[in-house]
């Protein structure tokens, strides 16, 4: 049985390649939780939106009643004007 021995200038090799890979596997491991990080908030926030979205959609539901309402406060508009005018006589002939 023969026995291999390494240099030591190939034995520093060695360990500076191992180190290496280490290093590259604690960069690439730092960088992929970096990346679920980036990728859970961007999920939450296109659910913040996604809501936001149904919310509009359910206050716009019901925008076939704005005309609707628009010619009540008109309605009431005018009667209030009718009101004030008739108020405004009233109180021209109490005064004078």
């Amino acid at each position: 049985m023969t026995m291999l021995a390494l240099t030591s200038t190939q034995e520093d090799w060695w360990w500076g390649a191992v180190i290496g890979g280490f290093v590259v596997v604690l960069a690439v491991a730092a960088l992929l939780t970096v990346l679920v990080l980036l990728v859970r908030r961007i999920e939450q926030r296109v659910e913040g939106v996604r809501d936001t979205l149904q919310e509009a959609a359910a206050n716009t539901a019901d925008t076939a009643l704005i005309g609707q309402t628009a010619a009540g406060v008109e309605a009431v508009l005018a009667e209030g004007l009718e009101h004030h005018l008739f108020l405004g006589r009233v109180l021209e002939k109490v005064r004078s």
